[in-house]
């Protein structure tokens, strides 16, 4: 199962639809759910409730400006890795006051999307699209490039 564990709740529905569209896509190929925790200007707060939804025996991978970047292939690749070894992969988005060094010690490793911030949401919706291609790469099927 793909897990992705982010601090706040969507309140575009454009960016709902987007989402909701690479759910719908990502799960002809593989079970995956968003478990959303309350943004809390209180980082504290907000790590204690990102506490109770992490699973030391999943294969957590936090986001992070200063992590691995992967291409799209390389990603792809390493997430097919993974589930020979894991049977959960959980990627942790953080909130707008960054993870705590609590999580990023529950991480198995950072991985980046590159030096830019984007908007939660959207970024959320990138993660989707970045897992769906992956899933199209693995089972050798068309995809845009």
């Amino acid at each position: 199962m793909i897990k992705i564990i982010c601090v706040g709740k969507i309140k575009e529905q454009y960016l709902n639809d987007l989402i909701n569209d690479y759910l719908l896509r990502i799960s002809k190929y593989h079970k995956i759910s968003i478990i959303e925790v309350k943004d809390n200007e209180n980082i504290e707060k907000e790590t204690s409730e990102l506490l109770k939804v992490i699973s030391k025996e999943d294969y957590n991978i936090g986001l992070f400006i200063n992590g691995t970047n992967y291409s799209s292939v390389e990603l792809a690749c390493h997430i097919d890795n993974l589930f020979n070894y894991h049977s959960n992969i959980t990627f942790i988005i953080g909130g707008s006051n960054g993870i705590d060094k609590k999580i990023e010690n529950l991480c198995n490793e950072k991985i980046s999307f590159g030096n830019l911030t984007f908007p939660h949401g959207l970024f959320r919706g990138m993660l989707l699209e970045q897992i769906y291609r992956a899933f199209k790469i693995n089972n050798n099927e068309r995809y845009h490039k």
